[in-house]
């Protein structure tokens, strides 16, 4: 399983490396019988970049080796059976990450001092991804996931379990002095403590949040403290352990209706926008834009690319095969507008038609 995606760990992504850093990045198939070309490929990218790094004057044998035995241990981990749309793959002296990312990524091999990681940005930006706590009287789980994966969060105290046998309950019971599950105190300090717990991490990871439960369990929950505004209820039970399949499905039709929200609101922005001129729309605009830190919200529709040639001062369409194309120009609008701290939200394939599928609100 390759692990979630956090702000924390793609801020040290892009701190600076020792030299070699060695990005590689492969687009990958769900299923047969595209997905059978993806061992190929990798091959022949693993062959790519140890050429680069034996033909590189300015890479030592001792780094050269370091490199290339933590490009082994990164390949020992990568799933092809499970693959979503792109493959991302760092090394440097002493480290190497894998990432499976639902978005698809162009064919390449780079050496700096710094890993490429324009295109794991925008597809961590693109998986819209949200936590979803589920809660019972004996286990509050906490989930990380995305439309396309759940995984157990299992730090900052979760998952956070507790017996329910009472060995007093017998004698309670006689006396009628048994309270019900969610009227017992130890329940409401097991919540309070969830709850806190649940604080904790939204504040270092903010996202959208589903809580998911039976009735009693989700509504002591709302009354041991405020949920976070936007927060999303389901009364559904039996989901403490899992399994992620049933996480995810339960969750489907709220991400649905937040997509639909998100979407509703992108455009009514993007309309004001235009009224006060600051409105951008198209590749060339918003590019721009973004190299002048001026954007404040930037809209993608999801499944966006575009294959270009660069001039510096714009863009034209190109084909993949030319040697000076782009094909990740948009992955690299997207980061720059975050690194100025725009917003950025990816809506549906058809929203944005008339603004060339993207767009963005300027600061200025």
């Amino acid at each position: 399983m390759y692990p979630a995606l956090s702000t924390d760990a793609l801020a040290k992504l892009r701190q600076p490396r020792p030299y070699p850093a060695v990005s590689l990045l492969m687009p990958t198939h769900r299923r047969e019988p595209d997905n059978a070309q993806d061992p190929v490929r990798l091959r022949n990218l693993l062959a790519r970049a140890e050429k680069d790094l034996q033909d590189d004057p300015a890479v030592t044998r001792e780094r050269r080796a370091d490199v290339l035995s933590q490009l082994e241990r990164a390949v020992a981990e990568i799933d092809l059976v499970h693959a979503e749309d792109g493959l991302v793959i760092y090394v440097a002296p002493g480290e190497h990450h894998v990432w499976t990312v639902a978005r698809s990524v162009p064919e390449r091999v780079v050496v700096a001092d710094t890993f490429l990681t324009r295109n794991l940005v925008a597809a961590r930006s693109a998986e819209r991804p949200y936590w979803a706590l589920t809660v019972a009287a004996d286990r509050v789980s906490l989930w990380s996931g995305s439309p396309e994966r759940a995984v157990e969060h299992t730090g900052d105290g979760f998952p956070l379990t507790r017996s329910l046998a009472d060995p007093d309950a017998e004698r309670k019971e006689r006396v009628g002095d048994l309270p019900s599950t969610f009227r017992d105190e130890e329940t409401r300090t097991f919540f309070r403590d969830a709850h806190q717990a649940l604080r904790t991490v939204l504040a270092s990871e903010p996202r959208p949040l589903y809580v998911i439960g039976e009735a009693p369990a989700v509504a002591l929950l709302e009354e041991t403290g405020p949920l976070p505004r936007g927060a999303a209820t389901l009364h559904h039970g039996g989901l403490g352990h899992g399994p992620e399949e049933a996480v995810r499905k339960a969750v489907a039709p709220l991400l649905a209706a937040h997509a639909d929200a998100v979407t509703t609101t992108v455009l009514a922005e993007l309309d004001t926008a235009r009224g006060r001129r600051e409105y951008a729309g198209g590749l060339d605009e918003v590019r721009e834009a973004a190299k002048e830190g001026r954007i404040r919200l930037l809209a993608v529709e999801e499944h966006y690319r575009a294959v270009v040639r660069d001039y510096g001062d714009h863009l034209e369409p190109a084909d993949a095969s030319d040697l000076d194309s782009r094909d990740d120009i948009v992955d690299d609008i997207v980061e720059r507008a975050l690194e100025t701290g725009a917003e950025v939200r990816f809506v549906r394939d058809d929203a944005l038609t008339g603004a060339h599928r993207i767009a963005a609100v300027l600061r200025y």
